[in-house]
């Protein structure tokens, strides 16, 4: 485990503020730091951090939350894991009917149907969490239009791409099962 290059740490960062803004800086703080570990970056608090570092790099498989990994081209993908920090600091948040939530949780774009409200001036390719009505975090994506776009477009028109989402352990999990 070690702490990330500057390159690594540039891509990171682009990527986490695309979703959380300016929030960024809440995250780092003296007792949480950010660390690199088999391809991927994981965050922690110090005193983890400390015991963490008494175990071989060959035996220590994970540590803390992990926010992400980077591709075999050094691009950085965020995972469902961090939903919970990145839903505390989002900036712009888009919430979906009850009906329109199980469609999500399968891995489907949002259409506008099912739209219940979004964000006040969200512009359109800008990171969103995705919440339920009862503002649980459902996951994350991309506005595929403007909150401003969204009031004129037909019912049937994609308002937010899919990114990740709660759902995406058992999807994973069926497709692995050896049966």
């Amino acid at each position: 485990m070690r702490p990330l290059t500057d390159e690594e740490m540039e891509t990171f960062f682009d990527k986490l503020t695309k979703y959380i803004g300016k929030n960024v800086k809440q995250l780092i703080n003296d007792k949480y730091s950010f660390r690199f570990h088999k391809d991927k970056v994981f965050y922690m608090s110090n005193q983890v951090l400390q015991f963490a570092e008494n175990i071989t790099f060959e035996r220590l498989k994970t540590v803390g939350v992990c926010f992400g990994r980077f591709s075999k081209s050094k691009k950085f993908k965020l995972e469902v894991t961090c939903l919970d920090y990145i839903a505390q600091y989002a900036e712009y948040k888009v919430w979906v009917k009850p009906q329109a939530e199980l469609s999500f949780l399968y891995g489907n774009h949002i259409l506008k149907t099912g739209l219940g409200r979004m964000t006040e001036d969200c512009p359109q390719y800008q990171g969103v969490v995705v919440m339920n009505m009862n503002d649980v975090p459902l996951g994350f994506g991309v506005a595929a239009k403007s909150t401003d776009e969204c009031r004129y477009v037909k019912p049937t028109d994609i308002v937010c791409f899919h990114q990740a989402d709660v759902g995406q352990y058992l999807r994973d999990e069926d497709s692995s099962s050896m049966f």
